[in-house]
């Protein structure tokens, strides 16, 4: 039994759906990890290594979403998924509890784990298509 144009195209749709919500729950858990590992410590010395990593992973989970789905627009949703994951973290637990402090470190991951991702974002997003030759 041969299978359809029609059957192949919405059982990649599918996958590449499926793909992007791996993708956008990716970057929410990125947030969360970052968020944990931020007060780390090398003995005395504040080592938050944490915020080059995040943005690293940002940067692999929007070129791996652009990738699954081929637009660049898609590709901003795991972004979202992280800041989603960043601002339930500023919010208080049960408590008082809270996992981010109005520190400097907390600004510095904000920013170390969106604007790279952005600027790959930007400069995908603004490349111009290449062009075919007009035929004479």
């Amino acid at each position: 039994m041969a299978v359809g144009t029609a059957e192949i195209r919405e059982h990649t749709d599918v996958l590449a759906r499926a793909t992007l919500a791996l993708l956008v729950f990716d970057g929410f858990l990125c947030a969360v990890l970052a968020v944990l590992f931020l007060p780390l410590y090398l003995g005395a010395t504040p080592f938050p290594v944490s915020i080059l990593v995040a943005g690293a992973v940002n940067v692999a989970l929007v070129i791996a979403a652009r990738s699954a789905t081929g637009r660049v627009g898609a590709a901003v949703l795991p972004l979202v998924g992280w800041i989603v994951g960043f601002l339930l973290c500023m919010l208080g637990g049960p408590g008082g509890d809270v996992l981010l402090l109005a520190s400097v470190w907390t600004l510095l991951l904000f920013l170390g784990a969106l604007i790279p991702p952005a600027a790959y974002l930007w400069k995908v997003g603004s490349a111009v298509p290449p062009t075919s030759p007009v035929p004479a």
